[in-house]
């Protein structure tokens, strides 16, 4: 079932060209759903690449911000295990 796409006129204008640089560089002529088809094909592919691309900034953190969270943390040289978590979780 096909589903109508809503782009603005720059992105329908790259379309176009991608579709026909398939057609000149391949002989192969392509549909436009075909184009966006490959496309969304290689974006799931690469999912962490495509989502990070819409992030805004950097995700790493600096090494004075690293530096920041460890000090706030603390040693009480008791050692936790699951079991322990468990029991202090649910009892």
């Amino acid at each position: 079932m096909a589903t109508a796409v809503k782009m603005d006129e720059d992105t329908k204008s790259r379309l176009e060209e991608l579709q026909a640089a398939i057609k000149l560089e391949t002989g192969t002529k392509v549909t436009q759903q075909e184009v966006l088809e490959r496309l969304v094909e290689d974006a799931y592919e690469s999912r962490d690449e495509f989502v990070d691309s819409f992030r805004d900034g950097s995700t790493a953190l600096s090494e004075e911000e690293i530096a920041r969270f460890h000090e706030g943390q603390i040693s009480s040289d008791v050692e936790t295990d699951e079991d322990d978590i468990d029991e202090i979780l649910y009892g």
